[in-house]
């Protein structure tokens, strides 16, 4: 089994993550630095920054968080700033499927499952999803219908998004806006690119799996019946 499919069902982390380890010299098998797409057994010595990985495979775990702001979408991090894997309590190595903002509130999933995390940031895939937006300025049709056809970003031109008006009042406008790709900074960008900058932005669904009533810092385990949509796609 190639070794970043291998520590994946391991729960050390995603396959691109662990690609990530050996391209940085991380990773040994038998004492020997390797290559990215090595294949290894049960048979094989294992370490990661000199420790050796033990091969009992671990419970997987799903959670779904309602991620505040100023908290990291990241297992990790080197300045200290606090992440969405500080705010679960578990005892199996997690860490999130894709990214929200920084400053950006809502629904993200969190597990140790990393066949799970390939399938659902998987471009094949196509999984919408939901955000909550509130912009300044009183959003014209002709604006949403430019993010229905897709904008011209400094990175590419965007899909097609789903947009529907929620209110319009003096000043400032609140949208519900769903794609289909994951950029960096997207949905603010997109809305920057009409002349909306975002106020508030929280992602309210990843496909079908609403974020519901979890307040923000909340979150709760995934159902058998979402897991097993979530492998569905």
């Amino acid at each position: 089994m190639r070794i970043n499919k291998y520590l994946a069902s391991l729960g050390v982390g995603s396959r691109r993550a662990v690609d990530k380890m050996v391209e940085e010299g991380r990773i040994k098998v038998n004492g020997e630095m390797i290559t990215a797409g090595v294949k290894v057994t049960d048979e094989d010595i294992i370490e990661i920054n000199g420790k050796k990985i033990k091969k009992e495979v671990e419970k997987k775990v799903y959670y779904l968080l309602n991620k505040p702001l100023e908290v990291l979408s990241a297992a990790s991090d080197d300045r200290g700033r606090k992440t969405v894997v500080d705010l679960i309590k578990c005892k199996e190595r997690i860490f999130p499927i894709g990214r929200l903002d920084y400053n950006t509130t809502g629904l993200i999933i969190v597990t140790n499952d990393g066949e799970l995390f390939n399938r659902v940031i998987h471009p094949r895939a196509e999984i919408y999803k939901e955000y909550y937006v509130k912009v300044f300025g009183e959003i014209s049709e002709e604006s949403m219908e430019k993010l229905r056809n897709g904008v011209k970003l400094d990175d590419g031109y965007t899909l097609p998004a789903i947009v529907t008006l929620i209110n319009r009042e003096k000043g400032k406008s609140e949208l519900n806006i769903s794609i289909r790709e994951g950029r960096n900074r997207q949905v603010r960008r997109m809305l920057d690119s009409v002349n909306h900058p975002v106020i508030t932005l929280k992602r309210e669904k990843i496909g079908k799996l609403p974020l519901g009533k979890l307040k923000l810092g909340e979150y709760r385990e995934l159902t058998q019946d979402e897991i097993k949509y979530l492998y569905s796609l």
